[in-house]
């Protein structure tokens, strides 16, 4: 017989009539869930079928390290041996420095993992690094690896974790509610049904004892984000407006948090109900609030949406950034192909527009009339500075096709100042999915190469491009 069934039931508030949730105590879910008055069918007891659109949260980048760690336990030689396995495991802890040992954890532990095979020995990693001497115990850490193993149906080890873990925080109410808000948005992340309901009944149960209102808060925030997170966004609306009841003022978080739950599942419609009441309630649509729109727009080929979208910025005076540049242009099918072979993609914004059909070509007009390349240049007599930091390889592409333009202008501009040097600035690789690896330097240093410029690495300083500024006039000029 099961053990833990979640039956969220949705009754009546005795003082307004609005929807309000009570939870009654938590069994296995073997027997059918009842998730909020909407029943789930065909879902397996602990996972939740995930739909293509998800919220993906930012994947911790593997250090070399971690990298090459996590790559020899996948070797055969320690395939279906257990023994040989944990000595991997204890050998790596032992010999490897802090930094790179919780690198590999929280790797693992990220549903973006890009080991998601091996993450079932991430009970084990722990393990390990719970007899190393600079271990420090972490609640955030717990809620992690608690989720992971209740994605992977392993309860009794994931209960006694979690025991532990109510144990030491308890007594103390604050800390305790932050723990279980990282326990509600780590397994609504790993979609986990079980684990998710659970989190929430004990969530709930705070939220009924407490008087501080930042428990209270920040409980409904967690919430809020979870029910997002396992595509439940008109739960989540239905939490908003309990939190209007008991006094609590939602903030542009919980909307957010909505608008794009709505947008993953392209529901447009809701997700402009929702801009439309942030716009009634006061709530800026700001920069955030309108790339998680585009990113929504992008997720499901809705181009001319996104170029709307776009043009509807300019009446909220929303300025475009780096994000923005990155959400729209991955979304831009023509380009992202034209990227797997950067031996033949075009190397001239003009060659590049010839390529776009007209969807994507609007989408690009938008981008490049914005401020965007301007606060990434620098430029003064000593140095002439493009930084690419923080943009994904389609947004570094066309930054860098519109850079060759505009500084092209300004070189034949008189009055404009010639920097000794100019300096493009790729990164080395240190935030990509494998440290030291960087497809935005990859990228760079073929358009440099084949466009036959002068700029070459820094030696140093191997993230970055230089030459002299003499140099880089008379090849944009000639």
């Amino acid at each position: 017989m099961s053990r833990h069934k979640a039956l969220y039931q949705m009754i009546s508030s005795s003082n307004s009539g609005l929807p309000r949730f009570n939870f009654t105590p938590p069994q296995r879910l073997s027997q059918g869930i009842c998730y909020w008055g909407e029943e789930l069918s065909n879902v397996s007891c602990t996972y939740r079928t995930k739909l293509v659109v998800r919220c993906k949260a930012g994947v911790v980048p593997l250090m070399k390290q971690g990298d090459r760690f996590l790559s020899s336990l996948s070797s055969p030689a320690l395939a279906g041996d257990p023994s040989a396995t944990h000595r991997h495991i204890k050998k790596f802890v032992a010999a490897s420095p802090k930094s790179v040992t919780l690198n590999v954890l929280s790797h693992l532990l990220s549903d973006q993992t890009s080991y998601p095979h091996l993450s079932f020995f991430a009970l084990s990693l722990y393990s390990e690094i719970t007899e190393a001497s600079w271990f420090d115990w972490n609640p955030k850490l717990i809620a992690e690896l608690v989720a992971v193993l209740n994605n992977q149906e392993r309860f009794d080890e994931s209960e006694t974790l979690l025991s532990t873990a109510v144990s030491r925080l308890k007594s103390n109410e604050r800390d305790f509610a932050l723990f279980l808000c990282n326990l509600v948005e780590s397994n609504s992340k790993q979609g986990s049904i079980q684990g998710f309901n659970e989190a929430c009944f004990r969530l709930r149960e705070r939220i009924q004892r407490s008087s501080s209102v930042y428990v209270k808060t920040q409980a409904y925030k967690s919430m809020v984000a979870g029910l997002c997170n396992m595509d439940q966004p008109h739960d989540a609306e239905r939490v908003i407006e309990e939190m209007r009841v008991e006094k609590i003022k939602p903030g542009s978080f919980e909307h957010k948090s909505v608008l794009y739950g709505y947008g993953r599942l392209g529901l447009f419609d809701d997700m402009n109900r929702v801009v439309h009441r942030m716009e009634t309630e006061g709530h800026k649509i700001d920069t955030v609030c309108s790339n998680m729109v585009l990113s929504s727009y992008g997720a499901h080929d809705a181009l001319p949406q996104m170029g709307s979208w776009l043009q509807k910025l300019k009446g909220f005076n929303v300025p475009f950034s780096i994000r923005t540049y990155n959400s729209v242009l991955n979304s831009c099918p023509t380009i992202m192909s034209l990227l797997k072979d950067l031996n033949s993609c075009p190397v001239s914004l003009s060659e590049l527009r010839t390529f776009l059909n007209e969807d994507e070509a609007l989408l690009v007009l938008e981008l490049t009339q914005s401020t965007v390349l301007d606060e990434a240049i620098e430029w003064n007599a000593v140095e002439g500075k493009l930084d690419l930091h923080g943009m994904h390889l389609s947004s570094s592409y066309l930054i860098l096709l519109q850079w060759m333009d505009e500084i092209r202008l300004r070189f034949r501009d008189q009055k404009c100042v010639i920097p000794a040097e100019i300096v493009v600035v790729s990164g080395s690789g240190k935030h990509s999915n494998v440290r030291g690896e960087s497809p935005v330097k990859a990228l760079v240093k073929k358009i440099m190469v084949r466009t036959e410029s002068p700029m070459r690495i820094d030696r140093k300083n191997v993230g970055s491009f230089i030459a002299k500024g003499k140099n880089v006039k008379e090849w944009l000029c000639k």
